[in-house]
């Protein structure tokens, strides 16, 4: 019996969106009525959803200055993405933390757009 293996996914490629709202369920009822998403709780303040192609979450608490979603990319090694970013010249807002599923940091560009880089 083979393994199945996942996706390798390219560093650097946009991998993730993530919406900050002040209340989960009534985002998820939204976004549900709307457009179809479904989504799987992971606690009160997140839950997660996959539509065609994109992936993203839904997470309670302080919403951007713009109110702009979060893009997040992926980086197979963390550590050089996070290096490369404060190279060219990001600033570097929330260090390198774990949550359910992996690793990220937050950073802004030279314009001040957040995003952010995870890792498995």
């Amino acid at each position: 019996m083979s393994e199945e293996k996942k996706p390798q996914r390219p560093d650097f490629s946009i991998d993730y969106i993530e919406l900050h709202v002040n209340a989960v369920a009534s985002s998820k009822k939204f976004y549900s009525d709307a457009f179809g998403w479904s989504f799987q709780d992971w606690g009160p303040d997140y839950a997660a959803f996959e539509h065609a192609n994109v992936s993203g979450g839904i997470a309670s608490g302080e919403t951007s200055k713009s109110g702009a979603p979060l893009v997040i990319l992926y980086a197979s090694r963390l550590e050089e993405a996070q290096a490369r970013v404060e190279k060219a010249g990001g600033r570097i807002v929330k260090p390198i933390f774990s949550f359910p599923g992996g690793r990220r940091f937050h950073f802004t560009d030279p314009a001040g757009n957040e995003l952010a880089i995870w890792g498995e």
